[in-house]
């Protein structure tokens, strides 16, 4: 193989290794930025926009990114390109305008305010608007949250649903055949237990026999809880009590603590107390982050900022725990923060009525920095959160789909659990296939335009045909498929009207080859030597390429072949010598299988079709003759 056919090569490997490593950061960053890992998603959208892929969109999100930081400075500098993008969901005019009010420009905020209602917008005037921090209006400028039914509530406390594993965990009060000296005096309803059911079984039926095997219920309160990454280390909270019932402090409260279990045998046992309980105040609602060296949890020990506050505790490689560290004031407040869950991003959620919130408990989540620091919270906004009391917030690894608890009106129960999804990306997707033969095609480059016909992104199909890439809702698009050996295709699709749950457009193309044998045979020339009409070894790995196609691509091609010669020699003997050329190549084809009928006609020209200049004109040397000594293929049907 020569140097330029290596280099040939390096560069198409190269070209599909950058098209799909784009896509791939693109799905990266959206990943990080669902699970409000913005620090580390900003840094993979610029890269995406100085490769020029999918820049709108990657514009959007770092503006959005930034804002969630609380950098409005950088923020309004890339909502300011975003408002000029052609077609830009109107609610960036919003998040623009508050950005503006971050960085103090009250006039031009105004400005874009009123852009945003002469658009159709709609201006909520509640007390996020009159924030002083823009970071929470930006977040709720559009819905980020859709509920779904959880059908395994009960008529009485079910909250803390946790998944882990395929199984769903969660805390009911919902154990109705205990003895009356069981019920919890506060509310009237049974002690809490922890139940497990498989998570995908979505019905009503959890009853007893779904409680968790082992030890870990008793006859008060158990739960919420956090499991380890590999499973066999359960942390619950549950009621402080000993053998004489429960254990009260010196103002005649029962406290909770934090408690440990092992997993034996499909049984959750070896009960054990942590390490910084105390019997004078509660330790509870424990949650691990994702390499289980910290435990973070709700407590109201002496030292904190309220009535409880988020800690967590260092877990030591010997299993040993450190001392609680509170939080700080950026999370704690005078009041209450209570239920922390930490996702596999390490960020921070949970709930407090200490934060400016639409009701009592609202669930947040924390923003940090480049260090890992905690700068800002995010209120989740509705439907997450309501004007009762929203806790126990849970999210799955992908970001987009979990749950949380409240007593909201409507529910079934004193609290229920709510399933929630944030809107899926869009994607086009497809197959791209042969229109003769039905197979794959590999290696086909889709690019994607908007309705203004500017290239949004492109990427390659993989072995199998497919290809995805991600688009907004409510727009119009054009898609081109193209591939080497094969006629371009367009196509026009819409994802104006669709519904949210919606999070794939289904189109696929049939790409017309080419009419080249040479090209879909991917052939090099085929020679000759002078005066010879044998098939050289480097042809015979040509023509053996025809066969090939010919046997197993296109069986229904039918071709003519055609021969020549370089003008040295009489007119006699060149034709006689093409002719020559030509029936050889026809006899080695038809030799490997090939039906004869699939070959009309070979012919040689002689020197008839020279492809350069080298007619005895012109001096010409060896290898400028021998382009001219070869044989084609023409195609005459394929179907």
């Amino acid at each position: 193989m020569n140097s330029k056919k290596y280099l040939l090569i390096y560069i198409v490997l190269l070209i599909n290794f950058t098209v799909l490593a784009q896509y791939g950061q693109q799905k990266k960053a959206d990943n990080l930025f669902n699970k409000f890992s913005f620090v580390n998603a900003s840094e993979v959208y610029k890269n995406l926009i100085n490769e020029n892929f999918n820049t709108d969109y990657a514009v959007r999100q770092l503006a959005d990114c930034y804002a969630y930081m609380r950098n409005p400075d950088s923020a309004a500098v890339y909502y300011k390109k975003v408002v000029e993008q052609n077609n830009v969901p109107i609610e960036y005019y919003y998040k623009y305008a508050q950005a503006l009010r971050g960085i103090k420009d009250y006039k031009e905020s105004r400005i874009w305010l009123k852009k945003f209602k002469d658009a159709g917008g709609i201006i909520d005037d509640s007390k996020f608007l009159k924030d002083a921090d823009f970071i929470t209006s930006i977040f709720n400028a559009k819905q980020q949250y859709f509920l779904e039914d959880v059908k395994f509530n009960s008529k009485y406390s079910d909250f803390g649903a946790y998944d882990h594993e395929g199984n769903t965990y969660f805390t009911s009060a919902r154990d109705e055949g205990v003895s009356t000296k069981h019920i919890y005096g506060w509310n009237k309803e049974p002690f809490l237990d922890i139940y497990a059911k498989t998570k995908n079984n979505n019905d009503s039926i959890v009853n007893h026999k779904s409680k968790l095997k082992g030890d870990v219920n008793s006859v008060y309160h158990d739960g919420p809880l956090t499991i380890t990454n590999d499973g066999k280390t359960m942390y619950f909270s549950r009621n402080n009590y000993d053998k004489n019932g429960l254990a009260k402090d010196k103002s005649g409260i029962s406290n909770l603590k934090i408690y440990k279990a092992t997993l034996n045998n499909g049984q959750w046992t070896n009960i054990k107390e942590l390490s910084f309980n105390s019997d004078e105040y509660s330790t509870g609602h424990p949650s691990l982050n994702n390499d289980n060296t910290k435990l973070y949890f709700a407590s109201d020990m002496p030292g904190g900022f309220g009535s409880s506050d988020i800690y967590f505790v260092d877990i030591n490689s010997d299993g040993t725990f450190g001392s609680p560290k509170n939080l700080g004031s950026i999370v704690n407040t005078n009041k209450n923060e209570v239920f922390p869950f930490i996702n596999n991003e390490n960020i921070l959620f949970f709930s407090s009525n200490g934060h400016q919130g639409l009701g009592l408990l609202d669930v947040f989540a924390t923003t940090i920095n480049k260090n890992n620091d905690i700068v800002s919270l995010i209120n989740l906004g509705v439907p997450v959160n309501s004007n009762k009391d929203d806790f126990s917030f849970f999210m799955s690894p992908d970001g987009i789909s979990g749950y949380f608890a409240s007593n909201r009106e409507g529910g079934v129960g004193s609290d229920d659990i709510y399933a929630y999804n944030r809107i899926l990306p869009l994607k086009v997707e497809g197959i791209i296939r042969d229109a003769i033969n039905n197979k794959p095609v590999e290696n086909a480059t889709i690019t994607l335009f908007d309705q203004n016909n500017t290239q949004i992104a492109y990427v390659q199909t993989d072995e199998n045909g497919h290809y995805e890439i991600n688009i907004d809702r409510d727009a119009d698009y054009k898609i081109v498929s193209s591939q080497v050996k094969y006629v371009d295709e367009s196509k026009t699709i819409s994802s104006k009207n669709i519904a949210k749950t919606v999070t794939s457009i289904e189109t696929d193309f049939t790409l017309n080859p080419v009419q080249d044998v040479k090209i879909l045979a991917e052939l090099k020339t085929i020679y000759f030597d002078f005066e010879k009409n044998n098939i050289r070894q480097d042809a015979s790995i040509e023509l053996d390429k025809i066969v090939n196609m010919m046997q197993n691509d296109y069986p229904t091609m039918v071709i003519r072949i055609e021969s020549h010669t370089d003008y040295r020699g009489t007119t006699v003997f060149n034709d006689w010598l093409s002719q020559s050329r030509a029936k050889s190549t026809y006899e080695y084809i038809i030799s490997k299988g090939v039906d004869a009928s699939r070959i009309t006609k070979y012919e040689g020209f002689g020197e008839r079709k020279l492809i350069n200049g080298c007619d005895g004109s012109i001096i010409c040397e060896e290898k400028d003759h021998q382009l001219n000594r070869r044989t084609e293929f023409i195609i005459i049907k394929m179907e």
